[in-house]
């Protein structure tokens, strides 16, 4: 089971260069595929400040249906500045990365911040 990045999901959206290999990715692991509520939060934000209204409807129809939408449980909340200190990672990263670790799931991201994590497994695309 994996929890997809929102990197990989805009990439695909975006059509830019890794479009195709994040696209295959996504194909192959239908049904085994994690989004958090941040990534989807992200993603409609980011299609809809940009005028992408007609991508936003599609990508509502077409993925969520297909992906299973995760939060980091509030009681984790707490843990974020010591995580903060110990990877230097941005919030988003540190929700993600708690997330996985939570739920114990593979991290499927192309942002390379996540190469300093020892403790789950990080899946660069």
């Amino acid at each position: 089971m994996f929890l997809v990045d929102t990197n990989i999901f805009l990439e695909v959206i975006l059509s830019q260069d890794k479009k195709e290999n994040c696209k295959n990715f996504l194909n192959k692991n239908i049904g085994k595929i994690n989004i958090t509520d941040f990534s989807l939060h992200s993603i409609c934000i980011i299609l809809l400040r940009y005028g992408k209204e007609d991508i936003f409807q599609k990508f509502i129809k077409d993925v969520l249906p297909n992906v299973k939408i995760l939060s980091l449980p509030l009681e984790l909340y707490s843990e974020i500045v010591s995580i903060k200190r110990r990877l230097n990672l941005d919030f988003d990263d540190i929700y993600q990365y708690s997330v996985a670790k939570f739920y114990k799931l593979k991290l499927v991201t192309m942002d390379r911040d996540f190469k300093k994590v020892k403790d789950i497994e990080i899946i660069f695309i």
